[in-house]
């Protein structure tokens, strides 16, 4: 094995620790968030009601989506004039500390409501990482990836490793509650897991150290010299960022359906037993990591436009069967988890490299980051909230119309940007990285 073999490996490990992992960071710092919301809410909104404390901790994790927009207008023009890597190092740097603040902070029993306002400090500093993250990451992995082969790396980077993140949170909550016992979880054990969120960071830093960099800055010929001239190039693709809103909103009402929303239902209101609703989360976890990379491989045959559209219809009908859990039942869980959740899974891992794909080069991570946020902050943000509220009420089926409604309005625009001359995967023109650097 030559010399060049052995760097092209060291490079490939580096790109997937460095880039995917702190994906996966990210992700898990902000999943394990709403899968311990149940468990954390009393000691920071105390009420006689612990569906009222639990509502009350998911209005904070729904306010963190509220500055993902505001974070990528900041930093999303920063990112394509400088660079993605520096952008990838603050932010990975700020979620890891605000996951340590939330695991280590006193309660209200300590400090009062002083409590709640540092527990929001603290998730704001999670939606302003987050915002910029995900973006940054989307647009680095496209140019990362080789020519014919960017759908599967995109399957991994920012599907695969997306869902290793959720899959960790929901693992260690699981494990947590199987070790810990409920008694425990609720008093101070759900701090176990943001901890561990924070100190696994030091790892993903630094092999994202030595990540090359990407973007339009690499290239003297598409690096804009002013955030004016980013935000104009961007209005002149604006048909582009909406269809980024809804492809996102579509998939953040399903993720987050799954991802918080059910498990607190099980929780909360249907007082399943908690190990039982981790181990299941994980199971469909599990689903959604292999669903990665299969999705990018059926991108990379087939076209990423045909592959994303039928995966988008299909998840209209997918919503609804949520319905079969609308009453206590591991089993019920079971079959929504497990079956409905297959059809959301190869939506999430393919839709960040949809939103690459709409975006120019040189304004890529500014258009997706504000895309992005709008999406979250409007759609996945308030889908957890909504869904319990509305199963509260009886009005669950209320929920699933709405979120179908956003699936299909989702297919048609970005049928609609397509047509009107969007970018599209096979249009991309991206600076070449250095030999060996590529995967």
């Amino acid at each position: 094995m030559n010399n060049q073999a052995i760097t092209t490996k060291k490079n490939r490990l580096a790109l997937y620790i460095g880039l995917g992992g702190g994906v996966a960071l990210e992700w898990y710092d902000w999943s394990i968030y709403g899968l311990m919301a149940t468990f954390f809410g009393a000691h920071f909104f105390p009420s006689n009601n612990n569906v009222t404390s639990t509502l009350d901790a998911l209005a904070v994790f729904a306010l963190g989506f509220v500055v993902r927009p505001i974070s990528g207008a900041i930093f999303g023009p920063v990112a394509d004039r400088i660079g993605h890597k520096k952008v990838l190092l603050w932010s990975i740097g700020a979620m890891a500390l605000s996951s340590l603040a939330m695991g280590i902070m006193p309660s209200y029993s300590e400090i009062g409501t002083s409590a709640a306002i540092l527990l929001t400090l603290a998730r704001l500093v999670q939606g302003v990482s987050t915002g910029i993250e995900n973006p940054a990451a989307s647009a680095a992995q496209l140019e990362m990836g080789r020519p014919g082969r960017r759908g599967f790396f995109a399957g991994i980077i920012t599907g695969s490793f997306n869902q290793i993140g959720t899959l960790l949170a929901a693992v260690v909550a699981f494990l947590a509650s199987m070790v810990f016992g409920k008694t425990i979880m609720a008093d101070w054990g759900w701090r176990v897991p943001f901890i561990i969120g924070g100190v696994s960071a030091i790892i993903v830093l630094l092999a994202r150290l030595s990540l090359p960099e990407t973007g339009a800055s690499v290239s003297s010929n598409k690096k804009l010299e002013s955030t004016a001239k980013v935000w104009s190039k961007i209005w002149d693709h604006r048909l582009g960022v909406l269809a980024i809103i809804f492809v996102t909103g579509g998939t953040m009402i399903a993720n987050y359906l799954f991802l918080t929303g059910l498990p607190n239902l099980a929780n909360t209101v249907f007082k399943e037993n908690s190990t039982s609703v981790f181990g299941l989360t994980s199971a469909f976890y599990v689903i959604m990591v292999v669903a990665g990379p299969i999705a990018g491989y059926w991108a990379d045959r087939f076209g990423t436009s045909k592959v994303y559209l039928i995966l988008r219809i299909l998840l209209v009908p997918a919503y609804f069967v949520v319905l079969l859990y609308s009453q206590p039942g591991l089993g019920r869980l079971a079959v929504v988890m497990l079956g409905g959740g297959l059809v959301v899974a190869f939506n999430q891992t393919l839709f960040l490299y949809i939103n690459a794909t709409l975006m120019p080069q040189e304004i890529r991570t500014t258009g997706i980051a504000i895309g992005y946020g709008i999406a979250t902050a409007v759609f996945g943000g308030t889908a957890s909230y909504l869904f319990i509220d509305a199963q509260q009420v009886g009005k669950m089926w209320l929920f699933l119309t709405y979120s179908a409604v956003v699936c299909a309005l989702s297919v048609v625009i970005y049928v609609w940007a397509r047509h009107r001359g969007a970018v599209s995967e096979e249009e991309h023109v991206v600076q070449p990285l250095e030999q060996g650097a590529t995967i």
